[in-house]
């Protein structure tokens, strides 16, 4: 390399150093950026206690309170047949449905009468011959009296020879004679009171002949023992029906039941909101003596509506009536009694259908907490916890008991107190001291508070 060469490489590396040395001090040093908190945005709920009304809902199917399958206990030939006594028409209370030949009733009926009247002519005559068995035996005995005077007069002759023995002994066969007639009418009074009891006996039988007629002639006429309609009949004017034979079959319409498949939680949960049932801490004790459940509890107190699942619109006022002696062996629900009164004559078909035999529906019990209570959209419960929004807009996790859940919605025994901010959204992650931006849900609240008063969404 020749020296100019060597000397252009020389500045060459001198100026690329001084230009490296002069970048270095221009360039400007890195802006420290200050560090910002991102809040996460939060819906809110202030806490506040309200009245909260319990329910148990549960579906099931209505029968009729009362039923009347119509058995004949006579047997005979159908004379006439009601033209509404077909399935599906209601008929009201007293009206005459049916009826079977009453003649060969009718012709027992009169055998008897006459049986009893001629026992009772028989006792008549018998009572007639006592009296007169008895004036003859007052003439008899006078007679006997004389012919024993007789005898003896006879006997004091006899003795004195001014009488034959002959003469004596005819006087003693009269006087023989004489009571034997005498014997002979006691005789016959003593057997009036046996043939008396012979025709009583005989005059019971006739008239239990003739109650028995009478029974089988009532037994022909069938009459509606009250409001009902029609669900099954079979026969026809014409037909010999036979004793045991089920003629036809009528609902009672005053009353229907409906005997519903309940949850053992929702249906305790609500009796024991009921007044004057202890609370369930202190209520597992044995009661003093037997207790019957359905006198024990104010059932009166709850509210009952049942409303057919084909008519959703459609609601039915009801009362608990009872409840069944067993649990549903595939369920295990309790099944609830369920009374409606008067399920024809409130009704508007088609708008409100009656409640009908087999009608498939859902009964909601309702009663409100005797005070109010902590309640949550049960969506703001997590895992046991609840997310709150402290005083410095940050978050807190608060560990809850429940009392029970219905639905939506959580009732909270204890973690809660009344004006804490609760966390409605779900965040993830929810971490202790995050910094939040609480919004106030006022759609939330009002939901809230018609879901705990029992309105629907």
């Amino acid at each position: 390399m020749t020296g100019k060469n060597k000397l252009t490489l020389a500045l060459a590396l001198i100026a690329g150093i001084a230009f490296v040395t002069v970048m270095v001090k221009l360039k400007q040093p890195p802006e420290r950026a200050t560090e910002e908190v991102t809040a996460t945005p939060a819906r809110i709920l202030e806490v506040t206690p309200l009245t909260v009304r319990t329910e148990a809902r549960g579906y099931g199917q209505v029968l009729p309170a009362r039923s009347w399958k119509a058995v004949a206990n006579v047997g005979g030939r159908i004379t006439w047949k009601h033209p509404d006594l077909e399935s599906g028409n209601l008929i009201p209370a007293g009206t005459h449905l049916l009826q079977i030949d009453p003649t060969r009733y009718q012709l027992a009926e009169a055998s008897a009468r006459a049986d009893i009247a001629g026992l009772e002519a028989e006792l008549r005559q018998l009572d007639q011959e006592q009296q007169n068995t008895r004036e003859l035996l007052a003439l008899e005995n006078r007679r006997l009296a004389l012919a024993q005077r007789e005898l003896e007069r006879a006997k004091t002759l006899v003795n004195r020879g001014a009488l034959s023995e002959t003469r004596l002994d005819e006087q003693q066969r009269a006087t023989l004679q004489q009571q034997q007639a005498v014997q002979s009418l006691k005789n016959q009074l003593n057997l009036i009171p046996v043939r008396k009891d012979t025709l009583n006996a005989r005059l019971a039988r006739s008239e239990s002949a003739l109650a028995s007629a009478r029974e089988d002639l009532e037994d022909t006429r069938f009459e509606a023992p009250w409001d009902l309609r029609v669900h099954q009949s079979d026969i026809e004017t014409g037909q010999q029906v036979n004793p045991g034979q089920t003629l036809f079959v009528a609902d009672d319409i005053t009353a229907a039941e409906a005997t519903v498949q309940l949850k053992i939680s929702e249906l305790r949960n609500v009796l024991f909101q009921l007044p004057g049932v202890p609370e369930l801490a202190g209520s597992n004790r044995a009661a003093q003596g037997f207790t019957d459940f359905h006198k024990q509890l104010p059932l009166d107190s709850l509210t009952v509506w049942v409303q057919p699942t084909g008519a959703p619109d459609s609601h039915w006022p009801g009362k608990l009536t009872r409840v069944t002696g067993s649990l549903d062996p595939a369920t295990r629900t309790v099944q609830a009694v369920i009374t409606v009164e008067e399920p024809y004559r409130d009704a508007n078909p088609p708008a409100r259908p009656p409640l009908v035999r087999n009608m498939f529906v859902q009964a909601t019990i309702t009663v409100p907490t005797p005070e109010p209570v902590l309640v949550v959209p049960a969506s703001a419960i997590h895992q046991g916890e609840v997310y709150l929004a402290d005083g410095d807009d940050r978050l807190q996790r608060q560990p809850v008991t429940l009392a029970w859940q219905q639905g939506e919605l959580a009732v909270v025994s204890s973690g809660l107190e009344p004006g804490n901010r609760l966390i409605l959204d779900d965040l993830i992650p929810a971490i202790e001291g995050m910094l939040l931006s609480p919004r106030a849900d006022e759609q939330s609240r009002q939901w809230l508070e018609k879901r705990a008063a029992g309105d629907q969404p």
